[in-house]
């Protein structure tokens, strides 16, 4: 009995500390976040962003083809036709409305190789957390750069550049 006790109970009680004592030797890695940030990996890929052209039209044709390449289905894009009078994009159609559903998108990139014009961007903005649902819904104005001109939107840029 004393034996089975050993090899049941104590061995592995001793074997879980050893670990944790060869464990304590290393060297730690603690990072104090917000203050300070790792380097992220070159292809990252997080927060989407609706990027314009140097004049200030949009990229966004409204041609959903990256709702279509999205495997998650999160992104939601509904088209208009540009007018004379109104011309958001240089195209005869526009996205009218653009949503990211961000709570179901696995940032896979595939909305990005998919978009002809390099509307959608990913970039290195991984700050996505908060604590209303309805917050996780990306809307159009949210994801769309500022041009030079226009006052920046307080979430674009924010964390672009990681240090």
């Amino acid at each position: 009995m004393s034996v089975s006790l050993f090899k049941d109970v104590v061995k592995p009680i001793a074997t879980g500390f050893g670990i944790t004592l060869k464990r304590l030797s290393h060297k730690k890695e603690t990072v104090f976040y917000p203050e300070q940030r790792r380097e992220q990996y070159p292809r990252t890929r997080w927060r989407h962003f609706l990027t314009r052209y140097e004049s200030g039209l949009e990229r966004c044709i409204g041609c959903s083809l990256c709702a279509g390449a999205c495997p998650a289905r999160c992104i939601n894009v509904v088209a208009a036709e540009n007018t004379d009078e109104k011309r958001f994009s240089p195209g005869e159609r526009y996205a009218e409305r653009y949503e990211i559903n961000m709570i179901r998108c696995i940032f896979c990139g595939y909305c990005q190789d998919a978009c002809p014009t390099g509307a959608v961007v990913l970039r290195k903005n991984f700050e996505l957390a908060d604590y209303k649902r309805e917050s996780f819904i990306y809307t159009k104005e949210m994801l769309l750069e500022s041009f030079p001109g226009e006052a920046d939107a307080p979430w674009v840029g924010e964390y672009e550049e990681v240090k």
